[in-house]
């Protein structure tokens, strides 16, 4: 009989769970993607974040925020997507910080103390080192944006 659910002749046929051989669920970790290349061609340590800012080649588009550091010989450029979005990093040396069209505040470390920082629209923004009246070196260790 064609189509039958048994093997012709009486022999039986393997069974075989299917269940068992079903991908596993997908769980977003957060963890920024290819952090470790990024560490080791740029020395930029990108930690985790939503997605929604990510690292981008400066000068490539227009609305990037730009970050200077003195550990780094070129600024650092971010791309900003959807209505908000955070990143955490680590970016030592960091003293400005030029601003896009979103509403952007940056959180840094010095001496075991954070600090916030509220970046300009559109405009550089003296942060860390820069801001700092003693003009200790600051950490940047995250990016907070909205519309």
């Amino acid at each position: 009989m064609v189509g039958a659910p048994y093997p012709a002749g009486g022999e039986t046929a393997a069974v075989e769970a299917v269940a068992d051989e079903a991908p596993g669920y997908a769980i977003e970790d957060f963890n920024y993607p290819q952090a470790d290349k990024i560490l080791s061609e740029q020395g930029i340590t990108l930690k985790r974040g939503d997605g929604h800012i990510v690292l981008a080649e400066c000068g490539s588009e227009a609305g990037l925020l730009q970050v200077l550091a003195r550990s780094q010989s070129k600024p650092i450029c971010f791309r900003f997507t959807g209505n908000s979005g955070w990143l955490t990093l680590e970016i030592p040396s960091v003293h400005g910080i030029r601003g896009n069209d979103y509403t952007t505040e940056v959180n840094m470390t010095v001496e075991g103390e954070e600090k916030s920082f509220d970046v300009n629209k559109n405009a550089w923004t003296q942060v860390g080192e820069a801001a700092d009246p003693e003009g200790r070196e600051h950490m940047l260790v995250e990016i907070r944006s909205s519309k």
